[in-house]
């Protein structure tokens, strides 16, 4: 639907009859008192304590989201606005939604996110707890800051933040937990939007019930969703460091022990060496399969480094064959040395030194084979029949002529 509002005041809803209603009030004159066209658009996530009829009541426009959760009901949301610029806030009266000028004012400068920074703006006693102000928020911001670049937001899960509406229906956001307030910023981020911080307050919601938010299960989500959108620095970096450092011990304990700082490295040191290799490997395709579908997925827009590029089947098998060779290879000189003392007692101090490496090529060796099998399968996309193209449908044989007729279903 076309429309020529400005801004859509975005509040997602579940019971929220307590406080709704003066969210809503806050929000509109707010818009009336800037002369801004514009919407407060509720997202309701199925209320039953009557919170829609009080939303429309106090002027609002009501929409439903049929499936649960805070990032459902705000994906729901924006897909349903008719403003150019959404402000998304909760509908607990925590946040100054009187107060929409400094939001209004960066989105009007073309700036595409717009951030509530609620540690500027002032948070009152009560408003947040502890654990969030001195332990959630900071580490979780933090993380947001060292694995995606996002120097200029240090309020990372702020819930009341502006943007431009079409550059996030562009984002095609998914995440329908609480989770989604990460997504929002991660995503743009990478996609290279422009984001910035305005100050905001934050003072205790007007409900006599419990939050939504969970502290431990929704921290927990925002964090792993952190570390799965950045498998370059979660998997790929660690992954390579760790091969490299037990490709150096494996080599340097292969020949004989080692002596470091009045310390012996022998065989249990080799041992180790051998696991990091065999580790290391593993999380550098992990991270290479993480890459490889976020970007067939289209859930981050950058394509995959060139080095993920390799993980071709036909790639994978040839340097997964080689090392399986110079594993049996290494394997069979062990077995020879070994026949000559007519397969009898061996001083395992020797012939573990090479028996070790060449498990471990082995062992790499097909883990790489079948990777490339996998990244295969990942990659692999087929192409749907245009709409109202009729699908050929082969029924089932009930008898044995070769000429059963074949019946076609249309398309929807």
């Amino acid at each position: 639907m076309q429309s020529d509002l400005e801004v859509t005041v975005l509040l997602p809803c579940l019971n929220e009859a307590e406080t709704l209603e003066v969210c809503v009030r806050k929000a509109l004159t707010s818009l009336a008192d800037l002369g801004v066209s514009g919407e407060v658009l509720v997202s309701d996530n199925g209320s039953t304590d009557g919170s829609q009829d009080i939303a429309r009541a106090a002027g609002a426009r009501v929409v439903h989201a049929p499936r649960r959760g805070y990032g459902a009901a705000l994906i729901n949301g924006i897909a349903e606005a008719r403003g150019r610029y959404v402000i998304m806030a909760d509908a607990d009266d925590s946040y100054d939604l009187s107060n929409l000028g400094p939001f209004i004012e960066q989105l009007r400068a073309g700036h595409d996110v717009v951030m509530g920074n609620r540690f500027r703006g002032g948070i009152a006693p009560g408003a947040m707890p502890p654990l969030h102000r001195y332990l959630g928020n900071p580490v979780l911001s933090w993380l947001g800051r060292a694995l995606f670049g996002l120097r200029t937001v240090g309020d990372f899960h702020c819930g009341i933040r502006g943007f431009q509406r079409d550059r996030i229906r562009a984002l095609d956001l998914r995440m329908p937990g609480m989770e989604f307030a990460s997504e929002l910023v991660v995503r743009a981020q990478l996609s290279g939007y422009d984001l910035v911080e305005v100050p905001t307050t934050l003072r205790p919601d007007g409900r006599s019930r419990p939050p939504h938010l969970r502290t431990w299960r929704d921290g927990w989500r925002h964090l792993r969703f952190l570390l799965v959108f950045a498998p370059r620095r979660t998997l790929v970096w660690p992954g390579f460091a760790l091969a490299l450092l037990g490709l150096l011990g494996t080599g340097a304990l292969a020949a004989a022990p080692r002596h470091l700082a009045g310390v012996e490295f022998d065989i249990n040191a080799l041992v180790y060496a051998c696991v990091a290799v065999l580790v290391g490997a593993q999380l550098l395709l992990f991270g290479g399969f993480a890459e490889l579908y976020g970007h067939f997925e289209g859930i981050v827009p950058q394509r995959p480094h060139r080095w993920v590029r390799w993980l071709s089947f036909e790639r994978c098998i040839l340097i997964g064959l080689s090392l399986v060779f110079l594993g049996v290879l290494g394997t069979s000189v062990a077995l020879t040395s070994w026949g000559q003392t007519g397969f009898g007692h061996l001083d395992p101090r020797g012939t573990i030194r090479l028996v070790l490496p060449s498990a471990t090529a082995i062992a790499v060796g097909v883990t790489v084979v079948f990777s490339g099998l996998f990244a295969s399968l990942l990659t692999l996309r087929g192409v749907s029949p245009a709409a109202g193209q009729a699908i050929p449908v082969i029924p089932r044989q009930t008898r044995t002529e070769s000429d059963a007729p074949t019946r076609t279903v249309a398309r929807p």
